[in-house]
């Protein structure tokens, strides 16, 4: 595995490009950690991973002071189970939400979130949570974050004109008016959308986060900035303009139920629908509140005290209604947003720490969203616990890849539109379906990273290793079965993780 160093990029990192020793390491003060991932960004949406679409300076400037992750992967390939991954350190076979349903993250779980809130951090979270209901063990506050603001339900997320959103488990109305015809099969979620649109909810939330880092200044801090951008609003796809909603101006009457919307450098593209518009426009205002929140760390003379690491919970939807062939958001890779192909899992992902990571660099080390959990630890000077299926990537952050320690293989497993597995072990990659299957589809990601020529049968050896290692990492939960969630949820169970 190698770092790659761009030398003119380098210039461009504030401070020190050279990396800190890791033997000082110990010595250093606890960095602020910040975690902003994007919702349904693909890897082909970002200009440093080759995206030419919309335009991502913000982003890309990012890149370019610290270093790009090729072999990125998110924790699941949708919403709920990968965020499961991040806060718990454990991948989907043995993580507790394996799927986007209405299962709360259990009290037994410790979370990465109270790993550092141990360690002195302040803990904030801001956007989209979807591990737990009001009033349930999973809300955040009680899951090791000392703020909350946004969404609770993932479903509720959708929506981007909500009636209301919560400050920790407090309801906060918003200037917007959800009839109850319009919210489908969960009203009391709040999901649907607005009929009458007074505040979009992704700038409401970006403040909160921005005030976060002002009143956190004196550090330590952990933001965890979940954004709800670009993911459409599902319910609203039938509508005009699609479910790409984007900020805008409502009509004047009460009960008007179309609204203007700002569709930025975007609006004069005849070629384009409303949706596709919308699809362009939020991804440029996710990148433009990324370049907020990085000047605002800056102003505050932060930048060197500060990891930003951004990414994707996992890979890019076709859910708004907008002409996916405008983007090509999956890049170079197959698939999309729930499945196990590279497309649905491969995520871009970026790591900024001036005067500590190396700017202007490219790091094909392969690393997960469990990771996060060590890494964070390890930059904290704490032990995570045991039996997680993380591994820290600071060395690799610090600029040693030759000491960093790596993962063996890579397992998912998923349980829409039929059960799933997958496996990464080195270059090979198994795709399984169902789950438990005996003749999985292999990839060779040296030569063929589409994934489009299946050499199962070339290489008997290497399928059995893979289906020997799916069998070992599904750890059977009698919430999750090929069927789909059983109810009765029961508690946690904590596997030692083998990923190692």
């Amino acid at each position: 595995m190698a770092v790659l160093l761009t030398l003119g990029a380098a210039s461009l990192c504030l401070g020190s490009a050279l990396a800190a020793d890791p033997a000082d390491a110990g010595s250093a003060a606890k960095p602020n950690v910040v975690w902003f991932m994007a919702d349904d960004l693909g890897y082909g949406d970002v200009g440093a991973f080759g995206a030419t679409a919309v335009p991502t300076p913000n982003i890309d400037a990012l890149a370019a002071r610290g270093m790009k992750f090729t072999d990125f992967y998110a924790g699941s390939t949708v919403c709920a189970p990968s965020r499961s991954v991040l806060m718990t350190g454990l991948h989907t076979g043995h993580t507790p939400i394996r799927g986007n349903a209405r299962v709360p993250l259990a009290d037994g779980y410790v979370t990465v979130a109270e790993t550092l809130q141990d360690a002195g951090y302040r803990t904030g979270l801001f956007g989209k949570w979807g591990l737990g209901e009001p009033g349930s063990e999973g809300v955040p506050t009680k899951q090791g974050f000392d703020e909350f603001f946004g969404y609770l339900n993932q479903h509720h997320a959708h929506n981007y004109y909500p009636a209301f959103l919560y400050r920790n488990e407090e309801v906060v109305p918003q200037p917007n008016v959800v009839p109850a015809g319009a919210a489908g099969r969960e009203p009391r979620f709040g999901v649907g959308y607005a009929a009458k649109k007074g505040a979009y909810s992704a700038e409401v939330i970006h403040e909160e986060a921005l005030q976060f880092v002002e009143n956190s200044a004196k550090g330590p801090f952990f933001l965890y900035y979940a954004s709800t951008l670009p993911h459409a609003n599902n319910e609203a796809r039938r509508r005009p303009g699609g479910g790409s909603e984007v900020p805008g101006l409502q009509y004047d009457t009460e009960t008007a139920d179309r609204y203007l919307p700002d569709y930025g450098a975007f609006a004069d593209r005849d070629d384009w629908d409303d949706a596709t518009k919308g699809q362009a426009a939020m991804i440029a205002l996710l990148d433009k509140q990324v370049g907020e929140l990085v000047a605002k760390i800056d102003e505050l003379g932060l930048t060197e005290s500060t990891l930003i690491l951004f990414t994707s919970d996992n890979g890019p939807h076709n859910e708004s209604g907008h002409d996916l062939d405008q983007f090509d958001a999956n890049g170079p890779l197959t698939g999309l947003k729930r499945t196990l192909t590279e497309g649905g899992i491969r995520v871009p992902t970026i790591a900024c720490w001036p005067g500590h990571v190396p700017a202007g660099t490219t790091s094909d080390h392969v690393a997960y969203f469990g990771d996060f959990y060590a890494t964070a630890a390890d930059l904290a000077g704490v032990e995570p616990p045991p039996g997680l299926d993380s591994i820290s990537f600071a060395p690799t952050l610090r600029g040693y890849p030759d000491q960093q320690e790596r993962h063996d293989h890579l397992y998912w497993e998923f349980y829409e539109q039929g059960s799933k597995q997958a496996v990464r072990k080195g270059d090979w990659k198994a795709i399984f379906r169902p789950l438990g299957s005996q003749t999985p589809a292999l990839y060779d990601l040296s030569t063929d990273l589409a994934e489009q020529h299946d050499v199962a049968a070339e290489h008997p050896e290497i399928v059995a290793q893979m289906v020997a290692i799916a069998a070992a990492e599904h750890v059977p939960d009698p919430q999750w079965k090929p069927s789909g969630k059983v109810s009765n949820p029961t508690g946690p169970k904590r596997g030692k993780g083998s990923t190692r």
